[in-house]
């Protein structure tokens, strides 16, 4: 095959170098006359037909070179193939002897197979008599499984229909009592269907009632539009036989008409407020009775132990003392600014919240505020407000001045007995606050769930729960976690009542193990700390049953219940 080849390489080497030399000849022809050319237009004096014929002569110069190397190329591509052959017809002439041993073993191969052939012909017969004797052995056997298997199935059935009247007479109850549910649900159904239609007839019937009410209500509007402009041109009339301003007075008139709806609208939406403020104090007493009502025995007699016996009455009368208040006002004819001047909705709610604060600390409904992280707080302090710096302060009162250096003074000698522990006593309408004078939202720093080397932040609000104006101001932090926890505070100076203020934590693990401590504060009313606690990634396994309960059910059938199992944490595990 590789002979076959070279020689086609070989043929058409051949080829392209005839036709490269012929291809050389008629260059060379061609060049020959153009140099004749050139030679008779230079006699004649014909520059450009020259200087054509000497762009085609160095054209002809360039192709006839590049004929003679390929001609060169191609005259040693044939030599290279001619030596391959010789070559290969040198190393065929070796392998021919070697063919033909080949050839003989190939015959002598064959014969050895065709005795094997033979062989295990003969052997496949005797292996077929031994598999018909088996054959034969293997069907008196199964005859007799046969028999044996017809005398169990007879059993079978038998048990099978014993079975099966046990089971319809257990269906026949079962389906009795079936009968019996579905038609009291029926009945249920069929009066729920009664109670609907009498619901939808109420509906229709004061649905018209309202349309006819609606007509009569539009009928009404436009007869009083029609008095209105009747009205209108009889004081027109009435103001030119007198000789007025007839625009001026029916403007004024208009304006009259205005102020007086307005002060409709005005005596509406008082009442509605009114009536808004009373529905809040009575839901917050609702909410308070409820909670109440929800504690475990234990927790109950632990807060009607630690409860102030006032705070539920000083809660009445507060909610009897404010509305006395509205009635008070409504019945001298004030306005909504003085009303909620005499009490406002926002100093409703915290005075209700501090006066209830006893009542609802023992519930410990802090779990689902756990976990958030507010970042606005309830009330805006007011160290939110922006100050004009370059504003020039005008010459103060002496009297001011006076009051500003008492307040000071006052303020020395109560940091003084705050910094040797001496702690003043909060005392507002007769109460004592004896507890912490701020809140934390949430209650607890918890960052769950954390990869080393990760950042978190959580910011948290400070609220003044005490009577009065309080100060704040950070201690530190649990020696424990000062490698790994930062607290960022700017201290806001005096909160008062109901007033919040918020600082930022930022966590740095770099370690993978739990951390508990607090972050302390210190504030008037006394110190006071934050709990917070890191937890690493566990894995909490919970089955969504506790019983596996097939319920009733027929002899034979066959019943399946799935089973849910569900990592509820964040790290991963196996289990079987």
């Amino acid at each position: 095959k590789n002979l076959k080849n070279i020689n086609d390489v070989f043929v058409s080497c051949s080829d392209t170098l005839s036709a490269c030399r012929l291809q050389s000849k008629m260059l060379a022809k061609q060049l020959d006359h153009v140099d004749m050319e050139i030679e008779r237009e230079e006699e004649a004096g014909n520059v450009a037909a020259v200087s054509r014929l000497q762009a085609m002569s160095s054209r002809l110069c360039t192709e006839l070179e590049r004929e003679k190397e390929l001609e060169l190329s191609l005259a040693l591509t044939l030599k290279q193939n001619l030596v391959e052959m010789w070559q290969i017809e040198t190393e065929q002439g070796k392998y021919d002897i070697l063919r033909e041993q080949l050839q003989k073993d190939e015959e002598e191969l064959q014969m050895q197979y065709q005795e094997e052939r033979e062989v295990r012909i003969w052997k496949e017969k005797i292996t077929a008599l031994q598999a018909e004797g088996t054959r034969r052995t293997r069907e008196k056997r199964e005859e007799k499984a046969q028999r044996e298997c017809e005398e169990r199935n007879q059993k079978l059935l038998e048990d099978a229909r014993r079975n099966h009247e046990k089971a319809v007479f257990f269906l026949k109850q079962s389906m009795a009592r079936i009968h019996e549910k579905n038609a009291k649900e029926e009945v249920k159904a069929q009066e729920h269907m009664e109670r609907r239609i009498q619901a939808v007839l109420s509906l229709k019937t004061s649905i018209t009632s309202n349309r006819e009410r609606l007509q009569t209500l539009q009928i009404l509007n436009k007869a009083k539009a029609l008095e209105a402009k009747k009205e209108e041109v009889k004081m027109r009339e009435a103001i030119l036989a007198e000789g007025g301003n007839v625009i001026r007075e029916i403007f004024l008139h208009k304006r009259q008409q205005e102020y007086e709806k307005k002060e409709e609208a005005f005596r509406e939406l008082q009442k509605s407020r009114k009536m808004e403020i009373v529905s809040r104090i009575l839901q917050e007493r609702a909410s308070i009775h409820k909670q109440r009502k929800s504690q475990s025995p234990t927790k109950a007699i632990k807060a009607r132990g630690n409860q102030r016996p006032g705070s539920q009455l000083s809660l009445d009368c507060f909610v009897f003392e404010f509305c006395f208040k509205i009635a008070k006002a409504t019945t001298k004819g004030e306005t909504v600014e003085s009303t909620w001047r005499i009490i406002s909705p926002s100093d409703v709610l915290i005075s209700i919240k501090n006066r209830s604060q006893d009542v609802l600390r023992e519930s410990g409904d802090e779990n689902s505020e756990r976990d958030k992280t507010l970042l606005v707080p309830e009330f805006p302090g007011l160290w939110s407000r922006e100050c004009d710096l370059h504003k020039v302060p005008k010459a103060e009162d002496p009297t001011l001045l006076a009051i500003r250096a008492m307040r000071k003074q006052v303020a020395e000698k109560k940091m003084e007995k705050l910094r040797s522990g001496i702690l003043p006593k909060q005392v507002v309408a007769g109460q004592e606050h004896k507890r912490c004078g701020f809140h934390s939202k949430p209650s607890c720093i918890h960052f769950k769930d954390f990869d080393v080397g990760q950042v978190y932040k959580k910011k948290i609000i400070l609220t003044n729960a005490s009577f009065s104006v309080n100060y704040c101001r950070l201690v530190g932090i649990s020696e424990c976690l000062k490698d790994f926890i930062s607290v960022h505070f700017e201290p806001p100076g005096k909160i008062s009542s109901g007033m919040s203020c918020e600082f930022l934590v930022t966590f740095k693990p770099m370690i993978n193990k739990g951390l508990e401590g607090a972050v302390m504060f210190m504030a008037q009313t006394g110190s006071f700390s934050v709990p917070l606690k890191c937890t690493v990634k566990t894995c909490i396994l919970a089955l969504d049953k506790e019983l596996i309960d097939f319920g009733s059910l027929v002899v034979g059938e066959t019943i399946s219940r799935s089973i849910t199992l569900t990592n509820s944490g964040a790290l991963g595990t196996t289990f079987k």
